[in-house]
């Protein structure tokens, strides 16, 4: 990922193969976290995401490492959005409208989980955003410490600070 980290950009971005590889591997990661049979594959992913960021116009970015943490963050955002549609529609999707009876199914632990941290992660954003960044850069972006600091513009000690600090601030807000 470093070598694509000192070019100043603009969003919309130019999705060349270097930076499209990058977003895939960054997929490929979000993935991984995910259910086994999860139908969304990473070229979806980096494809969602990318449509999203095109629809941002204005969006000045420091260079290509912030392109690819706030792509990192909105394919977490996707997959989260993915898996609240998905629950919603367990509830509600095969529910006839004549009929009186609603069939309850229950959520799979993977979709329970993607929310319950995604629900952390957002408590935390409100707490300490930088934190929460930080989070998402090293653990859903993939991104080093060292890359982490370059885009958000502190030091790698608070980096790894805060990283520190944020890892048991949601191991206690999680409960594990």
């Amino acid at each position: 990922m470093s070598a694509c980290l000192s070019t100043p950009v603009s969003a919309p971005l130019e999705l060349t193969p270097a930076l499209y590889s990058e977003l895939r591997k960054i997929a490929s990661r979000h993935l991984r976290s995910e259910r086994q049979n999860h139908t969304l594959q990473p070229t979806a992913l980096v494809h969602e995401a990318f449509l999203k960021l095109s629809r941002e116009s204005g969006r000045e970015l420091a260079d290509q490492g912030h392109y690819l943490a706030l792509a990192s963050r909105i394919m977490r955002q996707v997959l989260v959005d993915y898996a609240r549609a998905r629950t919603s529609k367990k509830r509600f999707g095969d529910v006839v409208r004549e009929s009186c009876e609603i069939e309850v199914v229950a959520d799979t632990p993977e979709l329970t989980e993607v929310l319950a941290v995604d629900a952390a992660l957002a408590a935390l954003t409100v707490e300490n955003p930088t934190m929460a960044k930080v989070v998402e850069m090293r653990y859903f972006g993939g991104m080093t410490a060292e890359e982490s600091a370059h885009a958000l513009g502190i030091s790698v000690h608070v980096v790894r600070h805060d990283l520190r600090f944020a890892q048991a601030w949601l191991r206690r807000k999680l409960g594990a």
